[in-house]
């Protein structure tokens, strides 16, 4: 890596050894044609990748001394379209499960949806209103496992309902594993859910809240969809949704939990932005 005064989002040399085999195996799957190597260090565009996820900076104002917008965007938006970076982030998390001492893929998730402002720019016509919460902008649903650790995303909409969101999380969950048995929902899903879980040979289960509670109170294995929202929030650029593709919102997300999931199977703590 070249010489320069180190970002708090930069991979340690921990950390890049957890992703290194998996770029490793990409470059040397997608040769350039003229025989280039590129110009830059993969782990600098990945540095670059998780430091605007970090700090929610413009792509244009990445800082000079990481590799520019042009050739960061161009790699970002390859590992997208081929999930190369769910990838990554589905090997940190079977690693991360393992250490735990569970399967590799769980038996039970949480599912849950968040309303976020979309910023100006962002398609019209991938944004919508949620009527509920009177929020402008998208969803994004997640479904975690009883670690909080992400299983699934789905980006939709704001105006979207639940049940879509629910249904598309069921479908991504069962294209890539045949273990969730049982999945957990607040009230917002509906009996569509339900059936549609049917269908895929998982019990959907709505969790009422008990009507004698006054404000938020954690409930039981649901909680920890709320902390994950919670851990998200530490990177800027899922604070609110900049992206012109939902995509873009699902690898992001995918990103932030591979920085979290890393930094914990190499004990080094999530850097806070208090006082930032």
């Amino acid at each position: 890596m070249s010489e320069r005064k180190p970002y708090p989002s930069d991979l340690s040399d921990e950390r890049w050894a957890l992703i290194e085999p998996v770029i490793t195996a990409w470059k040397a799957a997608h040769p350039s044609v003229s025989g280039h190597q590129g110009a830059y260090e993969m782990r600098e565009i990945i540095n670059a990748i998780l430091y605007q996820g970090r700090t929610g900076c413009q792509w244009d104002f990445l800082p000079h001394d990481l590799p520019p917008r042009s050739a960061v965007y161009y790699y970002f938006a390859k590992w997208r379209d081929d999930g190369t970076d769910q990838t990554i982030h589905d090997l940190l998390r079977w690693h991360a499960r393992e250490k735990r001492g569970r399967s590799a893929d769980p038996s039970l998730v949480v599912l849950d949806t968040q309303s976020v402002h979309a910023a100006t720019g962002v398609p019209s016509d991938t944004t919508g209103r949620d009527a509920a919460k009177k929020v402008p902008g998208r969803k994004r649903g997640l479904a975690v496992d009883v670690l909080g650790l992400v299983v699934a995303v789905a980006v939709l909409a704001a105006s979207a309902h639940d049940n879509a969101a629910g249904i598309a999380l069921l479908d991504r969950i069962t294209a890539q594993s045949d273990t969730v048995r049982t999945a957990l929902v607040d009230q917002g899903f509906k009996n569509a859910v339900v059936a549609h879980g049917a269908t895929l040979g998982i019990d959907v289960r709505i969790v009422e809240r008990n009507p004698a509670d006054q404000g938020f109170v954690p409930q039981p294995k649901r909680w920890v969809v709320e902390q994950t929202y919670g851990t998200l929030a530490l990177h800027r650029r899922l604070v609110r949704d900049y992206e012109h593709r939902p995509t873009s919102s699902e690898s992001h997300v995918y990103w932030a939990m591979s920085d979290v999931m890393a930094r914990r199977l190499t004990g080094t703590s999530t850097p806070s932005w208090r006082g930032a």
